[in-house]
C-alpha cells in the first residue's frame, strides 16, 4: 500500500462521543476503550479535552501512560492554558498530538468570538507556533469550517502550515454540508493551499443530517487522508461519522476508493460492545456493520440465495468484522484451562484471581444453558471483572408475583462478610428488587433508564441489563448479566451502587 493511499484513522470515542449527554465515563473505562482501540490499529486516540475538568486531565494522562502503538492526542482551544494542560495530561505518551482549534466561519467569529479575521488568524498562528514549542506533532482545526468563507480558510490553513501545524483538520461541525459540496471543498483546498502537500487534510463531519460517513467518504475520494470518527457513531446531538462503516466502506469498495486503513477489522464488533456497555447507549438492531440484524436474513429468497452462495445478499462477511460464527464453544463438562484458553483465543487477558470468579460463573451459567456461545464468555467476564471494586454482592435473590398479587422479593447482600436481608413490595419485581437494594444499602437511587437485550438466541440466552441510576446527585450506568431477568437487573443496580462507593472512595 502506497502512502498516500493509506487513510489515518482518528478516533474521537473518549472526548467527542464522550460529549454526547449521558455517554461519561469513569477513568478505568476510558482506559479499557483505548487498549480496545489501540488493539484494533487506530493510528490517532483522541482521548479528552484536558483542560475542561480534573477527570478529563488524568483520563487522557492514564491512557497516555498505557498506550503504546496509537498517537495519543488531546484536545485545546488556542489559548495557552489550554495547550499548557494538553501537554501536562501527554507527558508520559510515548507518541504525543497537541490538537488545537479556533472558529473560523463569520457566523462564529461574530457572535462566540467577537473577533476580526486579522484577530482570528494570529490567534490560530500563535496557538500552533505555542503547541508545537511543546510536542512536534500539532493538528490544528478551524471550528465550523464548512461553514466559512473559502478564501479566508485557505489564508488561515496556509498560516497555521507555516507556523508548524502537520494536520490540517476540516470540520463541518454542525453537521450541515452535503458530500458533493464537502468534496468540493477538500479538492479546492488542495487547488489553493499553496503549501498544503506539508500537512495532512482531516475532516471531521457530524451527522445531524445523516450524512457524516458519506461526506467523509467524498472528502477521501478528493484527497482528505485521515479521518476523525468514532465507535458507533457516538458523539454530541447526532453524533459523529461511525468509524466502523467508514472503515469497511474502505475495505468493501477499495476499487472505487483506491484506499485502505491499518484497522484490524475483526475487533470491530468486540469493541462496538465495549462501547456500548460503558455509554449505555444500545446500538440498534439496524445498524450497519455491528448491528444485530446487520448480517441476518428473513427473507426465504434471501435465505435460499445465502445458503447457495453468501455473495447473492452479502456484501462483507460476518467473521471479517468479528460477528462470532462459532457456535458452542465450551459448556458444563470444560475444565479451567479450555476456559482461559478460549478467553485468550477472543482476546482476553484477565489475572488469575480474576479469572477464578469468571470460572465459577461460566460454570453456573453452562450448568443452566445447553450451548455456552462467545458472546455468552465476554458477558460473564464483562461482568464479573469489573473495573471498580465490587463492595456489595449479591448472595441470593427470591421473588413471588403473580397477575392478582404485589410483587414481593427477597433479596440478601453481603457486605464485608456480614449478610443483609429484606423483603419489600412494589410495583413490578425489579422495582421490588430495587427498594429492598436501596434499604439494605442505604443508597436510595432514581432509575432514569433501564433497557435489556438479548447476548444470544433462545430461549436459554443471557439477558443483559442496562441501568442508568441518580445516586448522590451522579448518574450512573451499569449492566448486569444473568440467564434470569430480575437477577440480571439486581446485579446491574448492585453495580450502579458500587461505582458511586468505588468513586468516593
Amino acid at each position: 500500500m502506497k502512502p498516500e493511499n493509506k487513510v489515518l484513522i482518528f478516533d474521537t470515542t473518549l472526548r467527542d462521543g464522550e460529549q454526547a449527554p449521558g455517554a461519561s465515563m469513569n477513568e478505568k473505562e476510558k482506559l479499557e476503550i483505548a487498549y480496545a482501540l489501540d488493539r484494533m490499529g487506530v493510528d490517532i486516540i483522541e482521548a479528552g479535552f484536558p483542560v475542561i475538568s480534573e477527570g478529563d486531565f488524568h483520563g487522557v494522562e492514564m491512557v497516555a501512560k498505557n498506550v503504546k502503538n496509537s498517537i495519543v492526542c488531546g484536545l485545546a482551544r488556542s489559548i495557552k492554558k489550554d495547550i499548557d494542560a494538553a501537554h501536562q495530561s501527554l507527558k508520559s505518551a510515548k507518541n504525543p498530538r497537541i490538537h488545537v482549534f479556533l472558529a473560523t466561519s463569520k457566523i462564529h467569529m461574530e457572535h462566540k468570538l467577537r473577533k476580526s479575521k486579522e484577530e482570528i488568524i494570529q490567534m490560530a498562528i500563535d496557538a500552533v507556533k505555542y503547541a508545537k514549542s511543546k510536542v512536534s506533532d500539532v493538528e490544528f482545526s478551524p471550528e465550523d469550517a464548512s461553514r466559512s468563507e473559502r478564501d479566508f480558510l485557505f489564508k488561515v490553513l496556509e498560516e497555521v502550515i507555516k507556523a508548524g501545524a502537520r494536520t490540517v483538520n476540516i470540520p463541518d461541525t454542525v453537521g450541515y454540508t452535503m458530500p458533493e459540496l464537502y468534496g468540493d471543498l477538500i479538492a479546492s483546498i488542495k487547488n489553493n493551499v499553496p503549501n498544503i502537500h506539508k500537512a495532512v487534510i482531516s475532516v471531521h463531519c457530524h451527522n445531524d443530517l445523516g450524512l457524516a460517513v458519506a461526506n467523509s467518504l467524498a472528502a477521501i475520494k478528493h484527497g482528505a487522508r485521515q479521518v476523525e470518527c468514532t465507535i458507533n457513531g457516538v458523539g454530541e446531538r447526532a453524533g459523529n461519522a461511525s468509524m466502523e462503516e467508514i472503515v469497511m466502506a474502505l475495505k468493501t469498495r477499495s476499487d472505487y476508493f483506491g484506499c485502505s486503513t491499518g484497522i484490524k477489522t475483526k475487533e470491530i464488533c468486540r469493541t462496538s460492545r465495549l462501547v456500548s456497555k460503558y455509554t449505555g447507549f444500545v446500538v440498534a438492531p439496524n445498524k450497519a456493520i455491528v448491528g444485530h440484524n446487520a448480517f441476518r436474513h428473513e427473507s426465504g429468497i434471501h435465505q435460499d440465495g445465502v445458503l447457495k452462495e453468501p455473495t447473492t445478499y452479502e456484501i462483507m462477511r460476518p467473521e471479517d468484522v468479528g460477528f462470532m460464527e462459532t457456535g458452542l464453544v465450551l459448556g458444563k463438562h470444560s475444565g479451567r484451562h479450555a476456559f482461559k484458553e478460549r478467553l485468550k483465543l477472543l482476546g482476553v487477558q484477565i489475572k488469575d484471581e480474576e479469572l477464578d470468579k469468571a470460572f465459577i460463573r461460566f460454570k453456573s451459567v453452562a450448568d443452566k444453558k445447553k450451548q455456552v456461545f462467545d458472546e455468552d464468555l465476554l458477558a460473564i467476564v464483562e461482568d464479573e471483572v469489573k473495573v471498580f471494586q465490587k463492595v456489595w454482592t449479591l448472595e441470593s435473590l427470591k421473588a413471588e408475583i403473580g397477575t392478582d398479587i404485589a410483587p414481593q422479593v427477597h433479596v440478601e447482600l453481603k457486605f464485608l462478610g456480614k449478610t443483609f436481608k429484606k423483603t419489600s413490595t412494589g410495583d413490578g419485581p425489579v422495582d421490588a428488587c430495587y427498594k429492598a437494594i436501596d434499604d439494605i444499602t442505604k443508597m436510595k437511587g432514581e432509575l432514569l433508564d433501564y433497557s435489556i437485550q438479548s447476548v444470544t438466541q433462545g430461549k436459554d440466552a443471557l439477558g443483559e441489563v442496562t441501568v442508568k441510576v441518580a445516586i448522590d446527585g451522579k448518574n450512573i450506568i451499569a449492566h448486569g448479566a444473568s440467564t434470569d431477568i430480575l437477577e440480571a437487573s439486581a446485579k446491574a443496580y448492585i453495580n450502579a451502587v458500587n461505582k458511586v462507593i468505588s468513586q468516593k472512595k
